[in-house]
């Protein structure tokens, strides 16, 4: 570059990374995010909604009674838990996608559920980014576990941008960007 010296070029590259990394970070985080709620999302719809669990207590009343009451296991605590366990390995089923415009990463899954055919034209796929976005997710269904119970046991609307935008600042820079594709 004509006109920069090599310790302006480096201040100003010192300056444009952090700032890089930064948006990349936060891209993952909103991604991981929003793919951790489309995939929660979707586990409880597949689960039969004439399904049941007791809950409550089992200990006998004194009038002979439980006090036990039966709800639907697709939203019971029990079975959430129990997904958040292992929700986030399905982070190896998305890639990075890069919108030219903007240079923001979203993430969209690479494999699809039921076997057809995706396009994944421009979409980034590599096991460092699985890893990431793994932890990434991981991070986020440990540090948010109650609000992600208490979203999905009540079956809230628009949960990802209640999650991942209102009650986290985790996707604060993309509420002007579509998140369709998850």
């Amino acid at each position: 570059m004509k006109g920069w010296s090599s310790p302006t070029l480096g201040l100003a590259l010192a300056l444009l990374l952090p700032l890089a990394g930064g948006r990349r970070s936060q891209d993952l985080h909103c991604g991981a995010c929003r793919a951790l709620v489309d995939e929660l999302e979707w586990e409880i719809a597949q689960v039969d909604p004439r399904k049941t669990i007791q809950m409550g207590s089992f200990r006998i009343n004194p009038d002979g009674s439980q006090s036990v009451v039966e709800v639907p296991y697709a939203r019971s605590e029990a079975h959430l838990t129990e997904l958040l366990e292992r929700v986030c390995e399905k982070m190896k089923d998305y890639g990075e996608k890069t919108d030219p415009a903007s240079q923001r990463r979203s993430y969209v899954r690479v494999i699809s559920r039921d076997g057809t055919q995706m396009d994944l034209s421009g979409v980034k796929i590599d096991g460092d980014l699985a890893s990431s976005l793994k932890f990434a997710c991981e991070s986020i269904a440990e540090e948010y576990e109650d609000e992600l119970l208490e979203l999905l046991s009540h079956e809230a609307d628009n949960v990802k941008d209640r999650l991942c935008s209102k009650r986290t600042d985790l996707c604060d820079h993309a509420l002007q960007t579509p998140h369709d594709e998850l």
